[in-house]
């Protein structure tokens, strides 16, 4: 459980780093967030779906802030094609 809520939260940092460097795909502080938190969860469970393992709390880290990152700035890019 303790890994879950760690790959939330570090989903929801992810996403918001990911908006800082991205800042042409960024959307908002809120909407980084949650769709980090979405990504994070999503990142967690594909690592270890992979067999991919860590280390327990930190590859929750690092799955959390990798896939929430990385799903911000999909949902980014995504968003900016669509406004065009």
């Amino acid at each position: 459980m303790t890994e879950i809520i760690v790959s939330l939260l570090t989903g929801a940092v992810g996403g918001n780093i990911a908006g800082a460097l991205l800042k042409k795909f960024s959307m908002g502080t809120l909407w980084n967030s949650v769709v980090g938190i979405l990504g994070g969860g999503l990142g967690g469970q594909l690592l270890s779906m992979l067999g991919i393992d860590l280390g327990g709390v930190l590859g929750s880290i690092a799955g959390g802030t990798a896939g929430g990152g990385a799903l911000m700035a999909i949902i980014g890019v995504i968003k900016n094609a669509l406004a065009k």
